[in-house]
């Protein structure tokens, strides 16, 4: 077994209809840029009722027809949001408890611990997040993952990674190892990715691989290392 496998971002999502949510970071091919992405899917009327919107460098879930909404509670929030020299990328409003958190001179994992997996039975589908640190033309990244420690949801089990960046390297995390009833949380560290140069090759290459059916909003942010100047993408389903 070969622990350093690196694959396409096709390949790991190759035949998996529903991962559910996901957070890609790490560094283009050519060392230059800091990347990330992230995307949304859905099965319930109420959670494909989504879009991206991007205010002030910030992006939030919103829906897409407001008089259809059911329940805002965990589909509605900032997804990515600025905080000095860092980026914090997550599945839910955590990102928030994430931004207060380092206002308050905390770090990503201490400010997660008032935080668990989302009160959603029997899924209970867990917390992803993401932060990047830039510092000195680099980067470093973590991620975090909360999640049930079992069907009933009576504890919650925290998983933090941290890592260095290194050129044509990512990790992925989804919330889901792939469809079902209840659908299974995703285990494991999060997995290698390869990144790629050019964003727009990586903008087709992530939604295309992803289900048509279940795919709702895709949004992908380069940051120059040199000059911390951003480029996006974003691609929402529902128009």
């Amino acid at each position: 077994m070969n622990v350093y496998e690196v694959k396409t971002l096709s390949q790991r999502l190759e035949g998996n209809r529903y991962p559910g949510r996901g957070i890609v970071i790490g560094k283009t091919a050519d060392g230059k840029k800091a990347f990330t992405a992230y995307f949304i899917m859905g099965r319930s009327a109420n959670s494909r009722n989504r879009v991206f919107t991007e205010r002030d460098g910030s992006v939030f879930t919103e829906p897409f027809d407001a008089s259809k909404v059911e329940d805002p509670s965990l589909i509605i929030y900032a997804a990515i949001r600025g905080f000095e020299n860092k980026l914090i990328v997550t599945n839910g409003d955590q990102t928030d408890t994430i931004y207060d958190g380092l206002k308050a001179g905390k770090s990503m994992d201490e400010a997660l611990t008032v935080r668990e997996f989302e009160p959603d039975a029997p899924n209970l589908t867990p917390r992803i997040s993401g932060m990047l640190t830039f510092a000195d033309g680099d980067f470093t990244y973590q991620m975090s993952i909360l999640k049930s420690g079992d069907a009933e949801g009576s504890f919650c089990n925290r998983y933090g990674f941290h890592y260095g960046s290194k050129a044509g390297l990512g990790h992925f995390i989804h919330t889901y190892v792939c469809d079902g009833n209840p659908i299974p949380t995703f285990q494991g560290e999060p997995e290698r990715v390869a990144i790629g140069s050019d964003i727009d090759e990586m903008v087709n290459e992530l939604w295309t691989a992803l289900d048509e059916e279940n795919k709702i909003s895709l949004y992908v942010r380069t940051i120059d290392l040199e000059t911390l100047e951003t480029e996006s993408r974003m691609i929402n389903k529902n128009k």
